[in-house]
């Protein structure tokens, strides 16, 4: 399992350096581009921080090693995302909104299979509006690198939200 997450988050990195590598950054970021980027660095620090919270409190191994995967899966997206604000000149916020984190001490507070149930609707809320944005950004953005970006990370994303929810239906 853990050859297989390396092999993927490195086949992931390498694809999303090859979309994004190469172009000149644009003479100027829209604002939806620069709220983008800072919302997607946003959630991919709330589902790093969530995925830890599930390897420490989850009851099932089947929540824990979706929470490692997260963890491994978001920080690849979060380190291209970087690359590229900083490319782009776009300052990224330093840890998730105030809502992100509410949520996050939400969860930390619950045990058992009572973590596991919040923790997986939780995944399937937040993945779902990720996948809109991504949608939203891919069409509206005005930033090719920025729609790059967004285009690329879909896959994971569906297949996080693919994970969670065969895991919510299989309990």
């Amino acid at each position: 399992m853990l050859r297989w997450l390396i092999v993927l988050v490195a086949t992931a990195v390498a694809a999303l350096s090859w979309i994004t590598g190469g172009h000149a950054a644009p003479p100027g970021v829209s604002d939806k581009d620069k709220a983008f980027l800072a919302a997607a660095h946003q959630a991919n620090l709330t589902e790093i921080q969530g995925g830890q919270t599930a390897e420490r409190q989850a009851a099932k191994q089947s929540v824990k090693d979706a929470g490692r995967k997260l963890v491994v899966d978001h920080g690849a997206l979060d380190a291209q995302l970087q690359r590229v604000a900083k490319k782009l000149d776009v300052a990224l916020p330093s840890e998730p909104s105030e809502e992100q984190r509410a949520e996050l001490r939400r969860l930390a507070a619950k045990s058992g299979a009572a973590f596991d149930r919040a923790w997986l609707d939780a995944q399937i809320n937040g993945h779902r509006k990720t996948l809109l944005a991504l949608d939203e950004e891919v069409s509206t953005g005005s930033s090719d690198e920025v729609k790059n970006l967004a285009r690329a990370a879909k896959p994971t994303v569906q297949e996080h939200l693919d994970l969670v929810e065969s895991m919510q239906s299989g309990e």
